[in-house]
């Protein structure tokens, strides 16, 4: 009895390692998109414009995985998630990947069933603050008030920063990005703490119209916050693909590949490395279970790394800075194509 007990088990474990291995895969081909979970309200990132139409360095991201998978980046849809939601939605296959401004940390790659893929956005958490508050440093804001949101690393850097300084802070806690931000405009906060892209996106596109000036981020950056997406823990292909697709587009500007030369570069590189990439040289897409021009249709679609960049970052006015290709300065690097 025992012995058969034992089998059952097994066979259960088998049975459930399968349906992991099947995976998202095979999911996404089935339906014929790809659902991804996205912020909604982070210009820059993740948001859709006044005609609808989403946009953002998340946004795009996820459009070319979409690219690499189906051949059209537009076979994505989009779910809006909070902070505090957007680990569970994945977890509970509400969403395909994760796409939505998310820190890598050890505690999330090991406690919460997920992986995190590759990183797209290198960053740092900052203080927005209005400049009638006459403050000039992080290190002045002993007994502020400062706006938070829940269920991010934002909120314990915060502490640490405090504590680490002997500083003391209130903090007012909100999940919404919308009401978080309405906080703080209406002066309900001293400080608005996020990641420094956030906090350029909220300065840029949520402030009182034409007072975007009125408010600074301090220079002091707290933290190290490297964002990117996030697949399910176990379903390796699907790690693989999203991984890839983002060096592939890293791979593409260090070649000069762009969405406007592509197809070109495809048929007339002599490059070994390009002809890999863009698929002349046949086995990468089959590694990857995709078409071999699996990185040639991402790149069409969204383009290279710098172009990705240059559509929807400097409009926040933020310098590349460790976001640059490591052959600029910075620290944007990817492995070989082969």
């Amino acid at each position: 009895m025992k012995v058969f007990k034992l089998c059952l088990v097994l066979v259960a474990v088998v049975a459930m390692a399968g349906s992991v291995m099947a995976g998202t895969l095979e999911d996404v081909r089935a339906k014929g998109f790809i659902q991804a979970g996205v912020n909604g309200d982070l210009f820059g990132f993740g948001k859709p414009d006044e005609k609808g139409v989403w946009k953002g360095l998340d946004v795009d991201t996820a459009r070319a995985v979409a690219a690499a998978v189906f051949g059209d980046a537009d076979k994505v849809k989009y779910t809006t998630l909070t902070a505090k939601t957007r680990f569970t939605a994945l977890q509970s296959g509400e969403i395909d990947v994760l796409t939505r401004n998310c820190t890598q940390t050890l505690g999330r790659d090991t406690a919460l069933g997920l992986d995190f893929c590759q990183v797209n956005y290198y960053d740092g958490q900052g203080f927005l603050i209005p400049k009638k508050l006459g403050v000039k440093s992080a290190k002045e804001l002993d007994g502020a008030t400062v706006c938070v949101q829940p269920g991010t690393t934002t909120e314990l850097n915060l502490a640490d920063y405090f504590r680490a300084n002997k500083m003391k802070f209130t903090p007012v806690v909100i999940e919404s990005l919308q009401e978080v931000n309405a906080a703080f405009f209406s002066g309900r906060c001293d400080v608005y703490t996020t990641d420094a892209s956030g906090l350029a996106s909220v300065r840029k596109n949520d402030a009182p119209k034409g007072k975007s000036d009125d408010y600074v981020i301090l220079p002091e950056i707290i933290s190290k916050e490297p964002l990117g997406p996030v697949v399910r823990h176990g379903d390796d292909q699907f790690l693989d693909i999203v991984k890839w697709v983002i060096f592939a587009t890293i791979e593409a500007e260090e070649f000069g590949v762009t969405s406007a030369n592509a197809a070109k570069m495809a048929t007339d590189s002599t490059n070994p490395g390009v002809k890999r990439l863009l698929g002349s040289t046949p086995g990468m897409g089959k590694a990857l279970g995709l078409d071999e021009a699996w990185a040639l249709n991402a790149i069409k679609a969204v383009g290279n790394y710098g172009e990705i960049w240059e559509r929807n970052i400097p409009a926040l006015g933020l310098p590349r800075g460790v976001n640059n290709l490591w052959s600029n300065g910075g620290i944007m690097y990817a492995p070989p194509v082969r």
